[in-house]
């Protein structure tokens, strides 16, 4: 069962002193100043918000293992284009994601033979081919008829390497 150990959120809190001490977000709203919300993955070397040039406030942006467009992203899609300012989506998965250099099957073994844990009643949406995927993450979002019709969807690969986003046309 998991536990929690203060001294292991130490830095944590030291981390979060440092920013409230220097706090100069208090004005920002809830909503997305820009209009943008940015579908990536949780990989830590992806700071979406410096990526696209813009600040805090700007943009809603949503996380998980491989960005792609699970029925919780669109949930929350829902509630950012009706009622957070959310106007365009940007999907934005990166190169050399681990959920791109597996099969399912294959993340479930490693995870067994190296943890003792069955993790078969999950599904971790890996993708052999990154392209395909966004094509159907970003269609997925523009067919959604609990999606206004006017929201703009687009889709592009982020390298980790150079930096770069490249806008695909699907």
């Amino acid at each position: 069962m998991p536990t929690s150990d203060s001294d292991a959120f130490a830095d944590v809190l030291a981390g979060n002193a440092d920013f409230a001490f220097n706090f100069a977000y208090q004005g920002l709203t809830g909503r997305a100043a820009r209009g943008l919300a940015i579908v990536t993955c949780m990989d830590s070397r992806i700071a979406p918000l410096q990526i696209v040039g813009m600040e805090p406030g700007d943009v809603k942006i949503l996380r998980n293992a491989g960005a792609r467009v699970t029925d919780d992203v669109v949930r929350t899609l829902v509630l950012a284009t009706y009622l957070l300012g959310v106007d365009r989506v940007l999907v934005m998965p990166h190169t050399n994601c681990r959920m791109a250099s597996a099969t399912e099957p294959e993340i479930h073994a490693q995870i067994k033979a190296e943890f003792d844990v069955d993790t078969r009643s999950l599904e971790f949406r890996t993708v052999t081919d990154q392209f395909d995927a966004l094509a159907y993450d970003v269609n997925r979002l523009r067919a959604h008829p609990l999606l206004p019709r006017n929201l703009q969807v687009a889709g592009g690969i982020y390298d980790v390497v150079t930096g770069r986003l490249d806008l695909q046309d699907v």
